[in-house]
């Protein structure tokens, strides 16, 4: 019996999504699918076209990143991964992309303001982007340290990973994570739009605003408040 086996599935179907949602082409992404009660998580193989998968392929490591089963390399990103599971309690799937909106914002290494409602539903705060990462911590362990860096950010700015749910790795790419594995998809693809609504904006005016707070707070607490009415109860 394969212990595993949903927790396989879920990361499978979950990484499926990666070019369903467009969020990435050839092998330019994963995703992972957490449990905590196992301590352990399946994550997409290394180098492994989408196409190519099957649930079988996904790769179970611990939060140390050892491969407790499987036969292939899990994604080279692994130990990102094991830093947000250990340090943003509560996640339960994470997704790494190289979605180009979201991307353009990483190389450019700058944070996306809130300059509408879109954005407001998701988070009302800017989406963070690192800072570079220092040549030391690269040599150390990139990965590990990929991981280190998105925590200093959010630690150092006071932001709830769980009110916002992605980062931008200044010069690399999106990081998001969910409640599952299909939900931190879910938020990649939330990621992507918002970066793209952000850069026609500017395009449209250089000098354009953020949203105002009071509009900015109202549709989040609509959404994620204590009174939030939106949506089926």
């Amino acid at each position: 019996m394969d212990v595993y086996k949903t927790l396989r599935e879920e990361a499978f179907e979950a990484n499926l999504e990666i070019p369903r949602r467009n969020l990435a082409i050839y092998t330019w992404g994963n995703v992972s699918a957490f449990d905590p009660g196992k301590g352990v998580f399946a994550i997409k193989p290394s180098g492994v076209a989408y196409n190519d998968l099957t649930p079988d392929s996904m790769v179970i490591v611990d939060l140390e990143a050892r491969v407790v089963d499987g036969t292939l390399n899990p994604s080279s990103d692994t130990k990102t991964h094991c830093v947000l599971y250990r340090e943003f309690p509560g996640i339960l799937g994470i997704i790494h992309t190289h979605s180009p909106y979201a991307v353009a914002w990483a190389q450019a290494r700058k944070s996306v303001p809130v300059y509408g409602t879109t954005h407001a539903d998701h988070g009302a705060e800017e989406i963070p982007c690192t800072e570079v990462m220092d040549p030391e911590a690269v040599k150390n362990d990139y990965e590990l340290e990929t991981g280190n860096l998105i925590v200093k950010t959010f630690r150092q700015r006071d932001i709830n990973p769980a009110h916002i749910s992605f980062v931008l790795v200044a010069g690399h790419g999106p990081f998001a994570w969910g409640k599952s594995a299909a939900q931190s998809v879910y938020h990649g693809a939330v990621l992507e739009e918002i970066c793209k609504m952000a850069l026609l904006t500017l395009n449209l005016d250089p000098l354009a605003k953020p949203l105002p707070e009071h509009i900015t707070r109202k549709h989040w607490e609509r959404k994620h408040g204590p009174a939030s009415y939106y949506g089926q109860k």
